[in-house]
């Protein structure tokens, strides 16, 4: 299991640390907003069209193959700007990038599955979400202080190492799961399994819980800065966030397994938490702030792995990658939708406005949850 947690972790690591550090320190290469915002969504985009097809290639030769050559090809695009180093070959390994983590990451969810019996699915999803909110974590603060050190290259240079390396200890360390025998699947069959419930339930928390962690990561350092706080202060914040969330995770997996917590109470509580966070967010000063950034870190830290470990338990086994890479798909929606929202409110209104917008969305969708599993006395949100 720890080469897959290192895996999440690259991913993590990888996408914060290079993102959080374009527009400072590549000046030649981003000369303006427009620019950082297409490299931005070049590594996003190729993650979005191409999850769910190596998700589906996992379940078709077996998810180890996947992962070795999505992390081999992290550690080829990454070299490829260390050694070049000019604006243009920048732009092709921001895409190689994506592509390659599109690999690796959903065929590493499905080998987190594959690997671990039904029971031990929330120990082992809390534990992979741990070191991927950990990559969160560290990577803006470490990915900073490389650039500092020896500039964009030398991040681009570790980050290739970092993938070469976890790619040789999955090689000799991760056992190889033979794809399982499938049933020919039709476009109809596949639409069915998608939308049913226990496939969108999940998802959409997932995905909730995405947009709400991109808004607190994006925007709670520009309300703390309104505030007067200073870059320290709004630097902390964040860091609360994305280390409750890494914190709670575990805890909430090990408390699925145990039978103390149900997926769909857990799921629920982690929404309405969540939606409580952003709420939090329009208080003013130092206290909202540190507030907003705690109440999502717990409500995202509860959402993640029980919704992956829901996701593993009503899917076929043979079907896990197709299953995870599309699921994915629906959290890079919520990652680039949240801050949409928000931004869009806050451009009419206030930041304000926009907090409080994506908030009642996602407590609407929580009050929604909450009637349907009633009007369906006995079923559930996802399968339990």
């Amino acid at each position: 299991m720890w080469p897959l947690y290192a895996a999440g972790f690259t991913t993590a690591f990888g996408a914060h640390g290079i993102a959080a550090n374009l527009g400072g320190f590549s000046e030649d290469a981003v000369t303006s907003l427009l620019v950082l915002g297409g490299l931005l969504a070049l590594y996003d985009g190729a993650e979005v069209l191409l999850k769910p097809v190596f998700g589906s290639l996992a379940d078709r030769i077996g998810g180890k193959p996947v992962l070795l050559g999505g992390l081999v090809a992290f550690a080829a695009a990454s070299a490829l700007y260390a050694i070049a180093d000019s604006p243009g070959w920048l732009w092709a390994a921001r895409l190689g990038q994506g592509a390659a983590a599109s690999a690796f990451s959903p065929s590493a969810s499905a080998l987190v599955a594959r690997l671990n019996p039904a029971a031990k699915h929330g120990r082992a999803f809390g534990s992979y979400g741990f070191y991927k909110a950990i990559g969160y974590t560290l990577g803006p603060l470490l990915g900073g202080v490389l650039v500092w050190a020896g500039g964009l290259r030398l991040l681009f240079t570790v980050m290739a190492l970092c993938g070469a390396l976890v790619a040789c200890w999955a090689a000799l360390a991760v056992p190889a799961v033979p794809p399982l025998p499938r049933k020919r699947q039709t476009v109809a069959d596949l639409a069915r399994r998608l939308a049913d419930r226990s496939f969108l339930g999940p998802t959409a928390a997932l995905a909730a819980a995405t947009a709400a962690l991109s808004v607190g990561v994006g925007f709670l350092p520009v309300s703390g800065a309104a505030a007067g706080l200073g870059t320290v202060a709004t630097g902390a914040a964040v860091s609360v966030l994305a280390a409750t969330a890494a914190f709670v995770q575990p805890k909430a997996g090990r408390a699925l397994d145990a039978g103390r917590l149900t997926t769909r109470g857990g799921l629920l509580t982690g929404l309405a938490v969540t939606a409580a966070g952003l709420a939090a967010a329009t208080l003013p000063g130092l206290t909202g702030v540190l507030l907003a950034a705690a109440l999502i870190g717990v409500g995202t830290g509860l959402i993640t792995p029980l919704g992956f470990a829901a996701l593993a338990a009503s899917t076929p086994e043979e079907r896990i990658g197709q299953t995870m890479g599309s699921a994915e798909l629906g959290r890079e929606l919520g990652d680039a939708g949240g801050p949409l929202v928000v931004a869009a409110v806050a451009t009419l209104a206030t930041l304000t406005y926009g907090y409080a917008a994506l908030a009642v969305l996602i407590g609407a969708g929580t009050l929604l949850a909450v009637a349907g599993s009633r009007r369906t006395a006995g079923s559930s949100v996802a399968s339990e």
